[in-house]
């Protein structure tokens, strides 16, 4: 059994370790809810945006551009999210194990080689170059100050590539932010755009909860299943003479890189969101455990320092009999 010291210097340091931890925990929730605005205040163009294609798409449904095309895929690309730093569970891991998987999925098609990875966050990034992939830059800033130029550049670059045959598909790998307590690992494709599976996408969120309790889950899991059963209503042609000027072609080839930009910003987004309510949640958990672990130290120590009592007055005692 260890000695009294020895329990009173471990409390000391799982109270030390208690303060950053929840500490930590705090910082993770004021960084959420500035996600969570940032989020907030993307959706209304998010939504104005896909209600414009939707309408073009409803009134000339055979209109097509080069975005939308699919073709055999000889060259592929993964736009990968992670974050900066650690102590957020197995966000990070998660991730990367995803985009391992799509890359031994292509390389039995196309080799290993041909598949190009642009790593958004430092975690994929080193993941990345010591596996030998075949690494287009380094993002890192993006996963700590999200920037919708840069996104625009990459969706850009990206895009030059598709357009230049260089790339015939390209994958985003991230975590889609549903609530604080719930983040869903996402494999989406990019390019090309299929637009009708892009707009049927889950765009719930629960922007206004920093709390991962296993009471609000459960509340928010039953709100959840109340607002899938409603039906979407189907969208239809603004009126039967819609006319677009000067055609539906050109229109949509500007209206597709917009969408193509917003895709990448909004993954962007949630990543960081999803970063910021892992570290929450594992830091709330950490914080616990340290609780817990601080209650049977201190029952331990009050017992050695009881038993230590015993043993003195039972020393007494026996001294002064003799």
């Amino acid at each position: 059994m260890p000695s009294l010291k020895e329990i009173k210097g471990r409390i000391a340091s799982v109270n030390s370790t208690r303060k950053i931890t929840s500490a930590m925990k705090m910082v993770a929730s004021s960084k959420l809810h500035h996600a969570q605005v940032a989020i907030q205040n993307m959706l209304p163009y998010e939504s104005l945006l896909e209600h414009i294609l939707k309408s073009f798409l409803a009134a000339e449904a055979e209109a097509h551009t080069i975005f939308d095309q699919p073709r055999p895929i000889k060259r592929a690309a993964l736009v990968v999210f992670t974050s900066n730093s650690s102590l957020c569970g197995g966000f990070n891991n998660n991730t990367i194990k995803l985009m391992m998987h799509a890359v031994d999925e292509y390389a039995q098609t196309i080799g290993r080689e041909n598949v190009e990875i642009y790593p958004i966050g430092r975690k994929v990034y080193e993941k990345a170059q010591k596996l030998g992939l075949n690494v287009q830059g380094e993002f890192s800033a993006l996963a700590d100050k999200p920037n919708v130029a840069q996104c625009i550049d990459i969706a850009m670059e990206l895009g030059t590539k598709f357009a230049d045959g260089q790339i015939d598909k390209v994958e985003l790998i991230y975590h889609h932010f549903k609530s604080a307590g719930s983040q869903i690992l996402t494999r989406k494709t990019f390019l090309p755009i299929d637009i009708e599976s892009e707009l049927k996408a889950d765009h719930e969120r629960d922007l206004t909860s920093v709390i991962a309790t296993k009471e609000s889950q459960e509340y928010l899991k039953k709100r959840g299943e109340r607002q899938t059963e409603r039906v979407e209503e189907e969208v239809k042609p603004l009126n039967d003479n819609f006319i677009v000027e000067p055609d539906m072609n050109t229109v949509l080839s500007q209206l597709l890189p917009k969408m193509a930009h917003l895709m990448l910003y909004t993954a962007l987004l949630d990543s960081v969101a999803s970063e910021h309510a892992a570290r929450m949640v594992a830091m709330q958990t950490a914080t616990d455990n340290a609780d817990e672990l601080l209650r049977e130290l201190n029952l331990q120590y009050n017992k050695g320092r009881q038993q230590a009592i015993t043993t003195e007055l039972l020393d007494i005692a026996g001294g002064a009999q003799n």
